[in-house]
C-alpha cells in the first residue's frame, strides 16, 4: 500500500482539526444567545434554573407530555420582539414573572388551533407572577393576525409580533425552534425552564399543573 505523502497527511490533520473545531462551535452554539448589543449569555448564568427545570419533569404528562425540561438552561433575556405599540420589547422586561413564550403565525394550522387555549390560560392564570407572551411571526403586517385573533375571540393575550423573524432565527441558532409552534417556559430570571415543540392544549389541567408547579418554585 502506498503511504500518504506528507502534504496529504497535513491535509488530513487539517480536515480533522476543522471538523473538531466545527463540532465544538456547534456545541457552544447550543448554549449561548447573543443579545442585540453582541453580549453572549451562557448556561452558567442560568445554573440555578436547572433545579426548577428538573422539578417540572414529573408534570410533563398528558397534554404536555412532549414538554422537554432544559438540561442546559439558556439565558433568554436578550431575545427581542415588538410590543403592541410597535416599540421593542425583550424578555428582560418580564423579569419577576414566569413567561410562557409562544411563537405562532396565521399560516401555521396547529398554531391557529392552540391559540384559544393560550388565551384561556392567560385568562385563568395571567397576572403579576405569570404571563403568556404569544409572538406572531407573520411577515405581512399586523392586520391579518389581528383579524384572526378577533375572529376567534381572543381577548386576553397582548399582541406581540416580530415580522422580521429575528426571534425565530435567534432561537434556531441555539436549536430551540425547529418550526412552529414553539413554546418555551421562561423563569422570572429570564432563563429557559423547558420547551415544547408543536402544539399543546395549554388550558388543560396538565398544562396548568406544570405551570403552577413552576410559578411557586422560584430558581435558587
Amino acid at each position: 500500500m502506498t503511504k500518504p505523502t506528507e502534504p496529504a497527511k497535513r491535509s488530513g490533520r487539517g480536515l480533522l482539526a476543522a471538523g473538531l473545531a466545527g463540532a465544538v462551535a456547534a456545541v457552544a452554539a447550543l448554549y449561548v444567545i447573543a443579545g442585540p448589543d453582541g453580549n453572549i449569555a451562557g448556561v452558567e448564568t442560568c445554573s440555578a434554573t436547572l433545579e426548577t427545570a428538573g422539578s417540572a419533569k414529573p408534570y410533563a404528562t398528558g397534554e404536555v407530555a412532549a414538554f422537554l425540561p432544559a438540561s442546559q438552561p439558556l439565558d433568554l433575556k436578550n431575545l427581542t420582539f415588538m410590543g403592541p405599540d410597535g416599540g421593542q420589547v425583550s424578555l428582560a422586561d418580564f423579569t419577576g414573572r414566569t413567561v410562557l413564550l409562544n411563537l405562532w403565525a396565521t399560516w401555521c394550522a396547529p398554531c391557529r388551533k392552540e391559540m384559544p387555549a393560550l388565551d384561556q390560560l392567560q385568562a385563568d392564570m395571567g397576572g403579576e407572577s405569570f404571563e403568556v407572551v404569544a409572538v406572531n411571526l407573520d411577515r405581512g403586517g399586523p392586520d391579518k393576525p389581528k383579524a384572526f385573533l378577533q375572529e376567534i375571540g381572543v381577548s386576553h393575550l397582548t399582541y406581540y409580533q416580530d415580522s422580521s423573524n429575528g426571534l425565530l432565527k435567534d432561537l434556531k441558532k441555539v436549536a430551540r425552534a425547529t418550526g412552529l409552534p414553539t413554546t418555551i417556559l421562561v423563569s422570572p430570571e429570564g432563563c429557559e425552564i423547558g420547551t415544547m415543540y408543536g402544539p399543546a392544549e395549554w388550558a388543560s389541567g396538565e398544562a396548568k399543573s406544570l405551570i403552577q408547579n413552576i410559578v411557586k418554585k422560584p430558581a435558587g
